[in-house]
């Protein structure tokens, strides 16, 4: 998730304040990790200072002074082109689950326990997503979606893996 990014989408769809933009940010993107306020300030600066974000009017708080914040045509461009640029497609050859069975096998300790166990972790996990799809929303819905088609498809990988143990064994244990 482009952090930098998603802010100045939701600038564009209207001017806003960071305390704004933390809440529409975590409604919408931060299921399960909200950004920090932090973050969001030291990044709307880092947008201003690169002139992608400018301040609109300051207004007196309870606490630090409230700075409204309005995208620039940079920043505005800058958004357009990442919305119509595709995601790079990510062919996950290097993924932890692989380097732990391998290594398990190169160590010769029980990869196929390993694999029963993260099995296990996908499994709850799933149970996990299909019940914010439950009780969620539309948002909550894709996104749990989003999820369990990955947490399937390391599930048949998990599979097909656990009935090649012996085979890859051999392969990486000469």
């Amino acid at each position: 998730m482009s952090v930098p990014l998603t802010l100045l989408g939701l600038l564009e769809r209207e001017p806003s304040h960071g305390y704004d933009l933390k809440r529409d940010y975590d409604a919408f993107f931060g299921r399960g990790k909200p950004l920090p306020f932090g973050q969001v300030y030291s990044t709307l600066s880092r947008l201003a200072r690169d002139g992608k974000v400018v301040i609109s009017d300051v207004a007196p708080g309870s606490g630090p002074d409230r700075k409204r914040y309005i995208i620039t045509d940079v920043g505005a461009t800058e958004v357009e082109q990442w919305l119509t640029q595709p995601v790079d497609p990510e062919p996950h050859l290097q993924t932890v689950l692989f380097a732990k069975v391998v290594l398990a096998l190169m160590l010769d300790r029980p990869a196929a326990e390993y694999l029963d166990t993260q099995r296990s972790a996908h499994l709850h996990r799933m149970r996990e997503l299909t019940e914010l799809k439950r009780a969620g929303g539309l948002v909550d819905a894709l996104l749990a979606d989003h999820g369990l088609y990955h947490l399937e498809a390391d599930l048949r990988w998990i599979e097909m893996t656990g009935a090649r143990l012996d085979a890859l064994r051999k392969e990486v244990r000469p």
